[in-house]
């Protein structure tokens, strides 16, 4: 079976490490993997470059929670950790000495940035650096291979300015009010072919329970990204990141006000709307709590079901990306 996953940040790793186990227990290939082939399309949107370096908040994240290799107590990073660089870079009053960067982590910057100044792309330079841990079981490729880094209008000091996302997540963590997120080079932008097949040679393709804005949005905004959803045969199912009114992570909240989406898990799913009329949806998962939004989303064309969103660990991720994977199987009956 072929699956695609849309994903971002902490959300779409904890999916996606629960539908890797999901798939290890009933399709085991002998070698503690599966034979299932599942990709990744990730968010991009995050990126920056910072001292020199390319870095990939999301391809990242998603990366070190699958090898293993993450910090669970800070929730990024990797883990073991040291901060020897970033404190010298601070004293050169280089960088942001507000995004700190462990030296692990710098190692991945470094690599990544070396790939892409030999002149190969971000999809290939994800490749070479997943490598370094074969044992993933899923393929991550970036959404693009353009540079469309979010920036969030602002007002600060009493003027309208736009500073880039990590600045307005890390260093303000979403204090100051977010009037409208842009990312800048996303016109000229478009989805990669490895991406455009994997979601048109899928047999199922899921949503993440990823940020609705700045990564799922981010992602469907590639140009090429809906035209693919639109026209792929598979059945498109996705996960809320919304459990009773709050998002299970993050500051999902501020960033749905400011694109006039309610905080709840029927009006995400209303947002991404039902492929019949143009939207991304043939399914929606909202959780047990939120049953009661069930009928207005069948009324909407979205199938739904109330079931156990909370993924506090593998094997409970994985009971949910099951759900998410019967459900496909009941659409396409």
């Amino acid at each position: 079976m072929k699956i695609a996953v849309l994903a971002g940040g902490v959300g779409g790793a904890k999916f996606l490490r629960g539908l890797r186990h999901h798939l290890t227990t009933i399709h085991p290939d002998g070698d503690g993997g599966h034979t299932d082939e599942v990709t990744a399309i990730v968010n991009t949107g995050d990126d920056v470059w910072l001292t020199g370096l390319k870095v990939c908040p999301d391809l990242d994240s998603i990366m070190y929670s699958l090898a293993g290799a993450n910090d669970e107590v800070r929730g990024w990073g990797r883990a073991g950790e040291s901060e020897r660089v970033s404190a010298e870079l601070t004293a050169f009053g280089v960088g942001w000495p507000w995004f700190t960067l462990g030296d692990l982590d710098l190692g991945t910057h470094i690599a990544r940035s070396h790939h892409l100044r030999e002149g190969v792309s971000l999809t290939e330079a994800t490749a070479r650096i997943q490598a370094r841990w074969p044992a993933i079981g899923v393929r991550l490729l970036p959404v693009t291979d353009a540079d469309v880094p979010t920036f969030v209008a602002v007002e600060e000091n009493g003027m309208q300015t736009q500073i880039h996302f990590e600045e307005w997540w890390v260093k303000h963590r979403a204090a100051l009010t977010a009037e409208a997120f842009v990312q800048r080079g996303i016109e000229a932008s478009g989805i990669t072919d490895e991406a455009r097949d994997a979601i048109l040679s899928a047999d199922v393709v899921l949503i993440a329970p990823s940020n609705p804005v700045v990564s799922i949005g981010t992602i469907l905004g590639i140009p090429g990204v809906s035209d693919a959803l639109a026209a792929t045969e598979a059945p498109v199912v996705g996960v809320s990141p919304i459990i009773e009114g709050s998002a299970v992570r993050g500051m999902a909240a501020a960033c749905l006000t400011a694109i006039g989406v309610g905080t709840t898990a029927e009006a995400v799913g209303l947002h991404y709307g039902s492929r019949a009329d143009g939207g991304i949806l043939d399914a929606w998962l909202v959780d047990k709590e939120d049953a009661d939004a069930v009928p207005a989303l069948h009324a909407a064309g979205i199938r739904s079901r109330a079931v156990p969103l909370w993924m506090l660990d593998d094997a409970t991720s994985g009971v949910l990306a099951a759900v998410a994977l019967e459900t496909a199987r009941d659409i396409s009956a």
